[in-house]
């Protein structure tokens, strides 16, 4: 038998461990994660976010917490959360938006960013996936704070309207 037909006769099976293995990494994962702020010293994932934007003195530092305002004003209700090895997300009956500082951006990405609307044009980055888009923040970016607070609450919007 040939290593082409082996491995189609066993895809499904391939298929399906990988499903649960990516399932069970997921499970672990999380629990990892709360296992890290815990060896912080019980931090809370807020007090985990501030020593984050803490971390960069630059302007990364000033566009993370100018973003994490924005989500705050725009929804009083938002939950801040500390998830994946260290980023800041932000939640609402779902998750609405992932934080990252890179060497030479900001990347501000939101899960469900492909069905929300953007009349302003700011998602600028992963605009060709199925589910998510992204806004990069660079250096000298301004934050357009009024149109990032209606993105902020169509995305709330969204989760409340799609609840289960």
């Amino acid at each position: 038998m040939s290593a082409g037909v082996l491995r189609a006769s066993l895809f499904p099976l391939y298929s399906l461990s990988r499903h649960l293995y990516m399932r069970h990494r997921s499970n672990n994962h999380t629990q990892n994660d709360m296992t890290k702020a815990n060896s912080k010293g019980d931090a809370s994932a807020s007090e985990l976010i501030s020593r984050y934007i803490a971390e960069f003195s630059d302007w990364r530092g000033k566009t993370l917490a100018r973003i994490r305002k924005v989500f705050h004003e725009a929804d009083p209700a938002i939950i801040e959360e500390w998830k994946w090895m260290g980023s800041p997300v932000w939640s609402h009956n779902g998750l609405v938006s992932v934080a990252n500082a890179h060497r030479d951006k900001v990347k501000l990405t939101f899960s469900q960013g492909v069905s929300l609307p953007d009349p302003h044009n700011l998602f600028n980055a992963s605009l060709g996936g199925n589910k998510w888009r992204a806004i990069n923040f660079y250096k000298d970016d301004e934050i357009n704070e009024s149109a990032l607070k209606e993105l902020v609450r169509s995305a709330v919007s969204y989760n409340v309207s799609h609840l289960k």
